[in-house]
């Protein structure tokens, strides 16, 4: 990576998922890094303190260093220089201004990189992928989207041949509306299941689905392409691919799941064309991430990477990553559970797994409408059933930025429509008596589920420690 042309680098939202890692990378690299951020949230406020990268709030123009030859802006929509002293400062410094997405792509040049992209499961995809690799022996480079247990961090540079990526749709940075997994070079790639997702990007399901056929045919045409035949809009999408796809999934594709006996410990075999591959055991919740291990283990297997014996290993020994169904305390009778609701089949699928392992126990889900999917009066509809399944759910104010850039809907109606359905709902006042309110609806053989992309004002960390001390085991 000594090739890297750059030697100190600045990130200005450094406590975004994506940033802290490629910072991560680019330090291993030999880059000296710096940043900055407004506000950053557990678990990338503990990710940057654990691997020291160090950051300074808030945005100020001299936090931009006077020797910087590098600058990686993030994403966010307060990060343009019309309105942000620093950012502004950064495109005066004369310094290359670039998004994560253009620095990974620099990264990944010289090797082979395996794009994994969809709509959902692309993040424990790779976190999956990853860890199976490392367990195997190889050394790929990596970059995840997320906090994860398993690998022990986000990001890593590798003496291998392979740099793993976590491809997003969304636009790379707010001056280049290219999808993010545009601007890589797949030798191979992964897709998972796909559905309507980032409405106030991507307006309508044809406009969502332009980025992935060109993604795919970006991949050359002796590399391997994996497609999972879930999600809403998979067999749409694949009806229209003409060149040869190996499809996974449950029950129907190449490579499938069989024989799952579920439990605290779930059982499966990994089927090929009708053939027993091996046998796994995983301490993951739900069907969807027994779907993501098949298309990783199809994926990691055709390509002569791992052995069906290693794969399985890997998998049994996969811890998770922080905020997709990862346990909050284990000094409750409550199981409490984090997963990522960023959209409405993120959301089905965590409770679908809470009420797969749960069955006996209250469902209690504490929701957070933050990403502008949930806030868009075009997705109000996803109401009327996303809680279908749930004894109860209490329901945090929406956030508030970015509600300009589209047809915003307030909390009361977002209750009126839960409620409208037939769902148990409560609208959360977002005070400090948050934890008493819940605290005294639970009870202490409750399942709860939180489900944000947000902080839901720090009760993610304090309804479990109310639980640790009235129910504890």
């Amino acid at each position: 990576m000594s090739g890297f042309p750059y030697r100190k680098a600045h990130f200005i939202g450094i406590g975004g998922v994506g940033m802290s890692a490629t910072a991560k990378l680019l330090r291993e690299s030999g880059v000296r890094v710096t940043g900055s951020d407004e506000n950053v949230y557990p678990p990338i406020s503990y990710v940057l303190r654990d691997e020291g990268l160090n950051y300074t709030t808030p945005y100020l123009a001299e936090n931009v260093p006077a020797d910087v030859d590098l600058v990686v802006i993030g994403k966010n929509a307060k990060l343009v220089p019309e309105s942000n002293a620093e950012v502004a400062a950064a495109f005066a410094s004369g310094a290359k201004i670039l998004s994560f997405a253009d620095v990974l792509a620099l990264l990944a040049k010289d090797k082979q990189t395996i794009v994994v992209a969809g709509s959902f499961g692309k993040t424990t995809s790779v976190s999956l992928m990853a860890h199976a690799l490392l367990e195997a022996g190889v050394d790929p480079s990596f970059m995840i989207g997320a906090a994860p247990l398993s690998p022990p961090s986000a990001a890593h540079i590798g003496k291998g041949d392979y740099f793993l990526v976590e491809g997003d749709e969304y636009p790379a940075s707010n001056s280049d509306d290219r999808s993010k997994f545009l601007l890589y070079s797949p030798a191979h790639l992964l897709l998972t299941p796909l559905a309507h997702d980032h409405v106030n990007v991507f307006p309508t399901i044809e406009s969502y689905l332009a980025p992935f056929a060109q993604v795919l045919a970006n991949v050359p045409a002796e590399g391997l392409v994996f497609a999972s035949l879930s999600g809403e809009l998979s067999a749409r999408f694949l009806a229209q691919v003409t060149r040869p796809i190996v499809t996974y999934g449950i029950d129907q594709g190449h490579w499938q799941a069989a024989e799952i006996v579920w439990g605290e410990r779930t059982h499966f075999t990994l089927r090929h064309a009708g053939k027993d591959i091996v046998r796994i055991e995983t301490g993951q919740l739900g069907l969807h991430n027994i779907e993501n291990m098949v298309g990783v283990g199809a994926f990691l297997i055709s390509l002569g990477l791992i052995s069906p014996a290693h794969f399985a290993s890997a998998m049994a020994s996969f811890k998770g990553i922080r905020r997709r169904l990862d346990r909050k305390s284990d000094k409750t009778s409550i199981a409490f559970f984090e997963g990522f609701g960023s959209s409405y089949d993120k959301a089905r699928s965590a409770i679908a797994a809470l009420r797969q392992h749960f069955a006996q126990r209250r469902l209690i889900v504490i929701f957070e409408p933050h990403t502008f999917s949930w806030r868009n009066r075009a997705t109000l509809h996803w109401y009327d059933d996303v809680f279908a399944d749930v004894d109860h759910s209490f329901v945090w104010e929406p956030a508030a930025q970015g509600a300009g850039t589209h047809e915003q809907v307030d909390q009361a109606e977002i209750v009126a429509r839960i409620a409208a359905s037939g769902a148990k709902v409560t609208a959360l006042s977002g005070s400090a008596d948050c934890v008493a309110e819940i605290g005294a609806f639970l009870r202490p053989d409750d399942a709860v589920l939180f489900l944000t992309s947000g902080n839901l004002g720090g009760l993610i960390e304090d309804l479990p420690l109310f639980a640790e001390r009235h129910f504890p085991i």
